[in-house]
């Protein structure tokens, strides 16, 4: 049976952009959640853009990267307003002067003037919405509280090298933790708190100018994760809690020794017993911060790579399967208006389809990849199904500009020969806007443009390059890289293509 979702979002012929919350300007070291981000929804309204599509905005390691996290839950602190702060009385004008690198003193003196404030009426509703909130979200909080006050502990170690007592989370140690650490575990709670109001906040506002927000989840956690240490038993572990097997993919056209990302695998036969309750968990925070949720490296769901932890490359590794069906059906049974869209990039299996098309998932559909000379090419404009996402590129991707000089000129004929198809002279050309057009135009349900495309820029602005362990997750746009002509320009294709 095919499960239907007519009226989700994602199913409407729309028009999206692609832009992570850390690349908004900001008068600091990140973009957040303050008015740049009411602007930037005011910008998509007014082209007509009903959809914003952000990578995950959970709590990163030190490296950023949104795709290992701290937790499956926590909202990432350094995204937190300091000016919405301020303006709740909370911090003065002059904590926001100077050169400000961590926001973290700042949230913890946002707490303490929080928990000092007068007993006002407005005062007293913000401390019973505090409570409130950490009592319907004790079920994760709790224990992530606790986590990242112990990690601070340790100097920011991982919890498996903790002392044994706190690794292995014994009772009464844990107790004597909660008493030693209880100032700073209800920082982190009051921080969670003030991320997730200002969330919902930006979230209402964006439904009120009719933009769809739009998240992601790695489909593997960090094994340095709140998640892990607290639940091992949910993870493929050994008896002293090591990784027994690691996640990634095997080699392929991109990579001869495949790609080892590290990350634990999930123990199936665990989760299934609660009914995927860490999964359906997961998955309701997220359907309550997104209005559409795309699940990366969806293939997992049906089969994972697991790698031998002792081994170096993803090389030796092995297909297993996975309950992907079973994991969906909870998830669609608890959350019955959850609107998912599978990243179903790579090298995909008739099964792995299949599990998708069951549930009615949108796929992606990246142009980039159209270009190799098939026509039989999944990618080609002409071969994209309604019940799909496509991109011009996503954050993995170079820019469309850097795509298109660094090609070899046998694929960048592939993709002039597609354009004088279209009765375009070689002089007409206009990488990256026609690339735009053609998603534009193409049957894809919804067509999500990132915004380096929008603003023409080349390689020095993408955001990652897989397989790379410095320089991704930095960039950063401004509002005078946008001229008139560039903003007119695309609101006029998504108008024109009947995406509006």
């Amino acid at each position: 049976m095919t499960l239907q979702s007519n009226l989700s979002p994602v199913r409407k012929r729309r028009a999206g952009v692609l832009l992570h919350i850390s690349s908004l300007p900001s008068a600091h070291y990140t973009g957040d959640l303050g008015a740049e981000a009411y602007r930037f929804i005011d910008f998509l309204h007014e082209i007509g853009v009903r959809v914003w599509q952000t990578l995950p905005i959970n709590m990163p390691h030190a490296d950023n990267s949104p795709y290992q996290c701290l937790s499956a839950h926590a909202g990432n602190p350094d995204f937190i307003s300091l000016e919405a702060l301020q303006a709740q009385g909370l911090l003065t004008k002059e904590d926001l002067t100077g050169l400000i690198t961590s926001k973290a003193h700042l949230l913890t003196k946002s707490y303490l003037t929080f928990i000092q404030q007068e007993n006002t009426q407005s005062n007293q509703w913000a401390e019973l919405a505090f409570t409130c909130f950490c009592k319907k979200q004790a079920h994760w909080l709790d224990d992530f509280a606790l986590f990242l006050a112990l990690r601070n502990k340790f100097n920011q170690v991982g919890w498996n090298y903790w002392p044994e007592l706190y690794k292995n989370r014994d009772k009464e140690t844990l107790k004597l933790a909660q008493v030693e650490l209880a100032q700073e575990i209800a920082v982190i709670k009051f921080t969670q708190f003030m991320f997730f109001n200002q969330w919902l906040n930006l979230k209402n506002y964006a439904t009120s100018k009719d933009v769809a927000l739009f998240g992601d989840i790695p489909i593997f956690v960090a094994y340095d994760s709140a998640d892990v240490w607290a639940q091992p038993h949910l993870f493929k572990l050994d008896a002293d809690k090591n990784m027994t097997v690691v996640a990634g993919v095997p080699p392929d056209y991109f990579s001869a020794t495949g790609q080892r990302w590290g990350n634990p695998h999930y123990n199936w036969d665990a989760m299934a017993a609660d009914g995927f309750a860490w999964w359906v968990s997961r998955m309701q925070t997220q359907s309550e911060l997104f209005d559409i949720v795309r699940i990366d490296h969806f293939r997992g769901l049906e089969a994972a790579w697991e790698i031998p932890v002792d081994e170096e490359t993803a090389i030796n590794g092995q297909w297993v399967q996975a309950p992907g069906d079973a994991l969906l059906a909870a998830i669609k049974r608890a959350l019955p208006n959850i609107n998912l869209v599978a990243e179903d990039l790579g090298i995909i299996t008739e099964e792995v389809d299949a599990l998708r098309k069951k549930y009615d998932l949108p796929g992606m559909k990246i142009l980039q990849f159209a270009f190799s000379g098939e026509e039989d090419n999944p990618y080609l404009p002409h071969n994209i199904e309604s019940n799909s996402v496509v991109y011009t590129g996503t954050h993995d991707n170079d820019t469309t500009v850097g795509w298109h000089s660094s090609m070899e000129d046998h694929q960048r004929e592939h993709v002039h020969t597609h354009l004088r198809a279209k009765g375009l002279q070689d002089h007409q050309f206009d990488i990256p806007n026609q690339l735009i057009e053609i998603a534009l135009e193409s049957d894809a349900d919804l067509a999500v443009i990132p915004m380096q495309d929008i603003l023409g820029l080349d390689t020095s602005h993408r955001m990652n390059t897989p397989g790379t362990v410095t320089g991704n997750w930095h960039w950063r746009f401004n509002w005078q890289q946008l001229s008139k002509q560039q903003q007119d320009s695309f609101a006029n294709a998504v108008t024109r293509t009947g995406r509006h």
